[in-house]
């Protein structure tokens, strides 16, 4: 029995690939992962955060994007698609305009498969981009935020947030996410 070799791609390979493909993939070191599809919850709770966001931000230079924007990390291979992403003065890899590299604030709405790699993993890999200021864990199944804020000293600060009351104040962008809007009809 032999066993196949894995074939590895280059950024560009998959960047050529993933733009033709007629479903989303993340990248890593050299490997596809096909994207699975989200809850109801979970597509509201993107959906209503990045609305409120969206009506926020309007006259300002800072643009929303849902899930379909692609994000590099710089200093790794990673090539992967936040459900909600802010950037100021936005930055794009080419002339594409579908990878952006200098996100202000990230968030994820956090899934029963993919919590515990958000959380840890992928967060080592966000903090990697200089531009990151805040990151935002919303969970799906209970009335709870996490804040991470960047610090002046490069350290990161966690605010939990556990009450449908409760109001995420966003410094780096200037707006307030109330969990009663996160929240609505989820």
């Amino acid at each position: 029995m032999s066993s196949q070799p894995k074939t590895y791609l280059t950024p560009e390979e998959y960047l050529a690939i993933e733009r033709k493909a007629e479903y989303k993939s993340e990248y890593f070191a050299g490997e596809m992962f096909a994207m699975v599809g989200a809850s109801r919850k979970h597509n509201l709770a993107s959906i209503n955060t990045a609305s409120s966001l969206l009506q926020q931000l309007k006259g300002r230079n800072c643009e929303v994007y849902s899930s379909d924007m692609r994000v590099r990390v710089p200093a790794t291979d990673l090539y992967t698609y936040p459900d909600v992403v802010v950037a100021c003065d936005p930055k794009f890899e080419d002339d594409h305009f579908d990878t952006l590299l200098n996100p202000t604030l990230i968030v994820e709405v956090l899934s029963p498969s993919t919590a515990s790699y958000d959380r840890i993993k992928k967060f080592s890999y966000y903090r990697m981009i200089s531009t990151l200021a805040e990151y935002l864990l919303i969970s799906q199944d209970e009335y709870k935020v996490e804040q991470y804020v960047k610090q002046p000293d490069g350290r990161w600060l966690l605010s939990d947030i556990g009450s449908l009351e409760g109001v995420v104040e966003l410094a780096s962008i200037q707006c307030t996410l109330g969990l009663a809007d996160i929240y609505a009809k989820v």
